[in-house]
């Protein structure tokens, strides 16, 4: 009983409560067979390119910030890997460093502006979802005189960004994992991760404290864009193309995410593995109704659905976490 207890006081808890739910709804309703639901790649692929943007941005949401200007940095990163070496016919390790140094610039601009300002960060990533559209628009016509550019990479580039493994699963999976498990250690067990949560928590009281909260904003958020640049960039890699359009529907799917994750949206709580298994389990809502007897123009309903039942059951755990602390602190003295 304990274990259970303790178990519903982590931020992962509703997150890995909705996944389970979410699979014997499937089960049990869609007629789903587990073997092919776990065999398949669609699903897996769909929620390694979400997550390598959840992530990040995830963290900065427990930091009390929010980004979504990932949604224009998705094809940004796309379209400057495929111009400087596909159009242009640079090294492609050239179109790599230009396409993270642009998410940089772009986070580095994000992060100063909402530190030195009292506009919310919501505003100011909304304003420069809105100027990097009409950049990445206007800078293809104006260099190349289209929409969509062609992009031949070499072999050890589409090995490590847009190869596929056993002709099916991307490769990307590899980099979500290994990038998941970074930043969890980063965020849990070093002095960053506490300033983070002490940020997002009561910022003035973190910086009271000496944490320098300016700084660690402004890397959160070049994280954020640099991680969304990252998989418009593997997306170019793979398919060998880049479209101008796209990467919208990473705004909605990202924060869904991140909330079914257990990360509050005022700060201060939730985990890398809550976003994780979070992202896992909108992977499996959105994409896994392919797999089912369900008509598929019900699955807006079930996200819906699933985000409020996740929600709830987030602010209970969270209000549970808190009733324990007290105890603990009383049983220790």
């Amino acid at each position: 009983m304990n274990t259970i207890r303790q178990f519903l006081r982590r931020p992962e808890a509703a997150s890995v409560i909705s996944l389970v739910g979410i699979i014997a709804f499937y089960v049990i309703f869609g007629g789903v067979e587990l073997g092919t639901l776990f065999g398949a790649a669609s699903w897996v692929n769909f929620a390694a390119n979400l997550g390598i943007v959840a992530v990040p941005v995830g963290i900065l949401m427990i930091g009390g910030y929010i980004d979504i200007s990932i949604g224009a940095m998705i094809p940004a990163g796309s379209m400057t890997i495929a111009i400087l070496s596909g159009y242009y016919g640079l090294p492609i390790w050239v179109g790599i460093l230009g396409t993270l140094a642009l998410g940089a610039v772009v986070g580095l601009v994000n992060g100063i502006l909402t530190t030195r300002t009292t506009v919310p960060s919501l505003i100011i990533t909304l304003a420069t979802l809105v100027v990097m559209q009409g950049i990445v628009l206007s800078g293809a016509k104006l260099l190349t005189g289209a929409a969509s550019v062609s992009l031949t990479s070499p072999e050890w580039a589409k090995a490590m960004f847009g190869s596929l493994i056993g002709s099916s699963h991307q490769v990307v999976i590899l980099w979500w994992l290994v990038l998941t498990a970074i930043f969890a250690f980063v965020i849990h067990k070093t002095r960053y991760g506490n300033w983070v949560y002490a940020m997002g928590g009561d910022i003035v009281s973190a910086r009271n404290a000496g944490v320098p909260t300016a700084k660690l904003t402004i890397a959160l958020f070049m994280l954020s864009a640099m991680s969304a640049a990252f998989v418009g960039m593997c997306g170019a890699i793979q398919f060998n193309s880049a479209q101008v359009s796209g990467g919208m529907g990473y705004i909605f799917n990202t924060i869904v995410s991140i909330v079914v994750g257990g990360v509050l949206l005022t700060g201060g709580f939730g985990s890398v593995v809550g976003i994780f298994f979070g992202t896992l389990t909108f992977a499996v809502v959105s994409q896994g109704i392919y797999f089912t007897d369900i008509d598929r123009n019900w699955s807006s309903l079930i996200i819906g659905v699933m985000l409020l039942v996740a929600v709830a059951m987030n602010e209970s755990f969270r209000k549970l976490a808190l009733r324990a602390g007290p105890k603990r602190k009383r049983q220790a003295t």
